[in-house]
């Protein structure tokens, strides 16, 4: 899902942490922020005033106020038409309580383009606005699943509809995990390799199980147990359980499988649903296998390994008993 952020919305986000003030360019409101068709949303949004390569947000701070103060009038005049008339750029902010000139003033109202005004010195504003934009412009997908923190890992939980998946995400409540969404889960990406994984705010705290109805499990565990996002590791696929497809199970997994989303590659075990079977307990171990192998232990090398060793033992006993 593509994500539209227009001049009008970031002023309203950052309005109080910034102490903005519109003060020219009100025709810009429905400017937006990224194109319809970028590909990486967030990136180079905003920095200080370059007119080789403009972006998006031009921030003057100090030094290009300066900059510009000492230009002649035709080179001053130039640079100031420059900055307005570029089309990649979308909105300008004069950070520092710097003072604003008529003709920033005219250029902003003459080109329609917002010009913002802020206290805050421009690193800050910088850093700011870049965290905002590339959390709020990020490429978003929204799941089927159960999504929650298992040891302090985001874990998602899938499979078909009844499968089991609310029923599994309250006994992991029981044994102190926490619960992140229900049914629909809010996946951005907020870096090239990682996904971050929110409920929307309409189902937050809720769980459906069958049999049970809606639980509230903020009211039921408490706050501990409920948490507003997490960083997607893992996802669990419950699958039901079918003679064929159990037989041809790869037992020792020597083939690792992932989930793409968003681009993003996403490391996933298959679990198959059948009677007796702990699926928390399961979950759990696949959790603590995967902090493993984050750790770069790897259990099926630290085997074969293993076998190796012992095999070239038994050969040289073999030997010498000759």
């Amino acid at each position: 899902m593509t994500v539209l952020l227009t001049a009008n919305d970031l002023f309203e986000a950052q309005q109080g942490p910034l102490k903005l003030s519109w003060l020219a360019g009100h025709g810009g409101k429905k400017r937006l922020l990224e194109p319809a068709t970028a590909k990486f949303p967030g990136m180079a949004l905003v920095g200080h005033l370059n007119f080789v390569h403009p972006n998006r947000v031009q921030v003057l701070g100090v030094s290009e106020i300066q900059y510009l103060n000492k230009l002649d009038p035709a080179a001053r005049k130039r640079a100031i038409h420059d900055l307005f008339a570029c089309k990649t750029t979308t909105v300008v902010v004069v950070a520092h309580d710097e003072q604003v000139s008529n003709d920033l003033l005219a250029g902003a109202n003459a080109s329609k383009l917002p010009l913002f005004a802020t206290p805050l010195p421009s690193p800050k504003v910088i850093d700011r606005l870049q965290y905002y934009l590339t959390r709020a412009l990020a490429g978003r997908v929204t799941l089927h699943g159960v999504y929650m923190e298992v040891m302090g890992v985001g874990v998602l939980l899938t499979g078909k509809s009844g499968i089991g998946k609310s029923e599994l995400a309250l006994e992991l409540l029981s044994r102190g995990h926490r619960l992140i969404a229900d049914d629909a889960v809010e996946f951005s990406r907020i870096s090239p390799h990682v996904l971050l994984g929110r409920c929307p705010s309409v189902l937050s705290d809720f769980l459906e199980v069958r049999g049970l109805g809606i639980l509230n499990v903020r009211a039921m565990f408490g706050d501990t147990a409920v948490r507003d996002e997490k960083t997607l590791r893992l996802i669990v696929h419950l699958e039901k359980m079918q003679k064929q497809k159990f037989s041809a199970i790869d037992r020792l997994q020597t083939e690792r499988k992932t989930r793409t989303i968003l681009e993003v590659e996403i490391p996933e075990v298959g679990l198959f649903v059948a009677p007796g079977r702990n699926f928390a307990v399961l979950v759990e171990a696949a959790t603590r296998n995967h902090i493993l192998r984050m750790r770069g232990v790897d259990p099926l090398a630290e085997l074969v390994k293993r076998q190796a060793e012992s095999m070239r033992h038994s050969g040289r006993r073999g030997r010498a008993g000759k």
